[in-house]
């Protein structure tokens, strides 16, 4: 690996039908900023974080069912925000009022939801 140089982790990336819709949620839920914005691809970011979530265009995107279901669209990965076990409603209600709902199926004392587009995220507690 000395041969090539250091490699380091920079984003994950969300494919979806609307960018703007979909970073606008994100960047209102985790108060961050948009730092790139072109050609249907929107990257949001924060000083406090080292890894950004970027948003791209899919004409053709389909939401994964969760849970999982063999012969269905399923989830790739998901993402997870962590925060203190006695705010963890005030979390989900936040999201609620941004587009979020709350999965039917739920798993130990985290919190599944759904964004906008349909991709899980959970709100973990510490």
């Amino acid at each position: 690996m000395d041969k090539i140089g250091r490699i380091s982790f920079d984003k994950v990336v969300l494919d979806c039908t609307d960018p703007q819709a979909l970073s606008d949620f994100y960047a209102k839920l985790l108060g961050w900023e948009k730092v790139y914005d072109k050609d249907g691809f929107v990257i949001i970011g924060s000083e406090d974080c080292c890894v950004n979530i970027a948003f791209q265009r899919n004409e053709i995107y389909e939401p994964p069912v969760w849970p999982e279901m063999s012969g269905r669209q399923q989830q790739m990965l998901h993402l997870d925000f962590s925060m203190e076990k006695d705010k963890l409603h005030d979390w989900v209600s936040y999201a609620e009022s941004l587009g979020a709902k709350k999965a039917d199926k739920q798993y130990g004392e985290w919190a599944v939801m759904l964004d906008p587009q349909g991709h899980p995220f959970c709100f973990d507690v510490l």
